[in-house]
C-alpha cells in the first residue's frame, strides 16, 4: 500500500504539479530558456537557425576549397630536364650570333636623311646623249647653288608611243620638283602625267603664262607650251622654287631653239 506522499511524488513526476498544489495535465513543460527548434543537448536540428548557419559554412568551405586549390607540382625526369635546359641554351646562343652579325652593320651604316639621297647628276652631258633619240635637245637648265638632280633621262614611250625627257630636281630646301618635256604631247599623256590635279590659276614664269594645278596629294603641278614643246613641272616645293626652274627652264629651251636653228640653218648652207 502507497502512502499519501508516494503518491503525490509519482502523480508530481508523471503529469507535474499545478499551481496551489493542483495537478497539470500538460505533461512535462519545456524550459523557457531551451529553444523548441533545438533538442535538449544543443545539437542543430535540421532546418533551424543552426542547421542552416552550418550548411553556409560548409558551402562556403567547399566554394574556397574549389578556388584555392592548387594544381598538382610539375615533375620532370632527368631527361627531360636536360633537353629543356638544351633547348634553352640553344635558344640564347642562336640570339647571340644574331644579334653579332646584325648590330655591326647597324652601327656602321650612315642615317638616312635628305642628303643621303643628294646625287650630283650630268643633267647637260645625259642630254646631249638623248638629243639623238628626241630629236631636239632636251632642257637641262643651270640651276642656282645648292640645288641637285637625282635622275635625268629618256624615256621612249614604249607604252602609249609619246617619248618625253624627264629630270628629278632637288631643291636648295630639301624640295623635290619632276621636270617632263615632250614635243608629242597629247590630252591622254598629260592626264597620265598630271593626275588628278585640278587647275586653280595661273602663274607667270620667265615671261611666259603657265598653268597652275592643284594635285589631291598637296603636289604643285605647273604647265606650259614653249617653242613647240609642252613643259611640266610636279611635286611638292614651294612656288618660289617653281618660280626658280619655271624661269631657268624657259631661258633654256629658249636658248636650245635658237641653237637649233642656227645648226640647221648652218647645215642648209653648207650643203
Amino acid at each position: 500500500m502507497m502512502t499519501s506522499g508516494e503518491l503525490t511524488v509519482r502523480l508530481g513526476g508523471a503529469a507535474g504539479i499545478g499551481e496551489n498544489g493542483g495537478v497539470s495535465d500538460q505533461g512535462d513543460e519545456r524550459s523557457p530558456s531551451t529553444p523548441r527548434d533545438s533538442p535538449a543537448d544543443g545539437r542543430p536540428v535540421p532546418g533551424g537557425a543552426d542547421g542552416r548557419a552550418g550548411e553556409r559554412a560548409a558551402a562556403e568551405a567547399r566554394l574556397r576549397a574549389e578556388l584555392y586549390d592548387d594544381a598538382p607540382p610539375i615533375s620532370l625526369t632527368a631527361n627531360q630536364a636536360k633537353r629543356l635546359s638544351a633547348t634553352a641554351r640553344g635558344m640564347l646562343l642562336a640570339t647571340g650570333a644574331t644579334l653579332a652579325v646584325v648590330l655591326p652593320v647597324y652601327f656602321l651604316n650612315p642615317t638616312h636623311t635628305a642628303e643621303t639621297y643628294r646625287q650630283d647628276i650630268d643633267v647637260a652631258n645625259v642630254a646631249r646623249q638623248a638629243a639623238g633619240d628626241a630629236g631636239y635637245l632636251p632642257a637641262a637648265p643651270e640651276l642656282p647653288e645648292g640645288w641637285s638632280s637625282n635622275y635625268a633621262r629618256w624615256n621612249t614611250g614604249s607604252s602609249d608611243g609619246v617619248a618625253f625627257w624627264e629630270v628629278g630636281y632637288l631643291t636648295g630646301d630639301d624640295g623635290f620638283i619632276e621636270l617632263t618635256q615632250t614635243d608629242r604631247a597629247n590630252p591622254t599623256w598629260e592626264a597620265r602625267r598630271i593626275g588628278s590635279a585640278q587647275v586653280s590659276g595661273s602663274r607667270t614664269i620667265g615671261g611666259e603664262d603657265w598653268e597652275l594645278l592643284d594635285a589631291s596629294n598637296g603636289d604643285t603641278v605647273l604647265r606650259t607650251d614653249l617653242d613647240g614643246a609642252t613643259i611640266i613641272l610636279k611635286g611638292p616645293a614651294e612656288l618660289t622654287d617653281f618660280d626658280t626652274l619655271g624661269e631657268a627652264v624657259t631661258q633654256e629651251v629658249a636658248q636650245n631653239a635658237v641653237d637649233e636653228a642656227e645648226r640647221l640653218s648652218s647645215d642648209g648652207a653648207g650643203g
